[in-house]
């Protein structure tokens, strides 16, 4: 008798209850991967603990130790990382010319910094394995930036270059790199966002866009986002492929970026400017 292909072993970041990460992660156990789900505190995935399809790991992706010690643990437990998902991120809502830039650098830390730090623990096995597929989790609003929402937009447009030269570069190692495109997609994230942005200074020139500015917080989660589970489903579908795609994107609104993304400057800023109040 042939023995079975062995369940892939995926390792996402970002986990918590409410997010596209905790939704991937049921959607690739749905789909029989054995799934290393991690969060910065178990407590956020407590209701994966008693589910045997899952190991649980407290993971801080700006800590090098963290990442290396979660790294080690899944080889030692499981001998390989066939996938990596790097969906952990933070919002960061403002006026660029106010907000603190601690805050920006946190963000960039997160967002582009702390995949950078999975990416590179993952590929030396990756490599030595010839195999392996690395998704990066980027975001429809680097299609057509808008206000407010500066320093996330470009924490993802860092992260889609490197994950364009990312696939260039580690293809040789017959590694796939993926870049992930959520449009509006329900998930906590807007409330994190407005947690973050309760944070923030009072806004001195953009005191009088105050309501504008807090609404964006808000912004993707409007009641025709697209449900966590149905893009989680799609998306797992797509990277399990054999010949996974370079660009997956998906849920509402990311046909209209696509093509803001094609028209003049001047039309995409009248536009934005519309339906932002920027």
């Amino acid at each position: 008798m042939e023995s079975e292909e062995p369940k892939p072993v995926v390792l996402i970041t970002g986990c918590s209850q409410g997010g596209i990460g905790h939704a991937l992660a049921r959607a690739f156990a749905d789909r029989n991967c054995r799934v290393v789900a991690t969060s910065r505190s178990l407590s956020a995935m407590s209701d994966l603990q008693q589910d045997p399809r899952f190991y649980l790991q407290e993971l801080d992706i700006v800590s090098d130790q963290s990442v290396q010690n979660v790294v080690s643990n899944v080889l030692e437990k499981f001998g390989c990382v066939d996938v990596l998902v790097n969906n952990a991120g933070i919002q960061c809502v403002g006026p660029l010319a106010e907000i603190p830039l601690p805050a920006m650098e946190n963000t960039f830390n997160t967002n582009v910094f702390g995949s950078m730090r999975m990416v590179q623990a993952v590929v030396p096995h990756m490599a030595s394995r010839k195999k392996g597929k690395i998704v990066n989790v980027g975001s429809v609003t680097v299609m057509a930036p808008g206000p407010w929402s500066g320093v996330y937009t470009a924490s993802k447009a860092a992260l889609h270059v490197i994950t364009d030269t990312l696939r260039l570069e580690l293809g040789r190692f017959g590694i796939d790199v993926i870049n992930v495109v959520p449009g509006a997609v329900r998930s906590n994230i807007g409330n994190s966002a407005v947690a973050s942005y309760n944070r923030m200074p009072e806004w001195k020139l953009y005191k009088p866009f105050e309501a504008a500015i807090r609404e964006r917080a808000h912004f993707s989660q409007m009641s025709r986002s697209t449900p966590t589970d149905v893009f989680a489903k799609n998306t797992v579908n797509a990277v399990l492929k054999k010949n996974p795609p370079a660009w997956f994107s998906s849920g509402y609104y990311s046909n209209v970026m696509a093509i803001m993304y094609h028209l003049p400057i001047f039309v995409k800023d009248f536009i934005i400017k519309k339906v932002m109040k920027g």
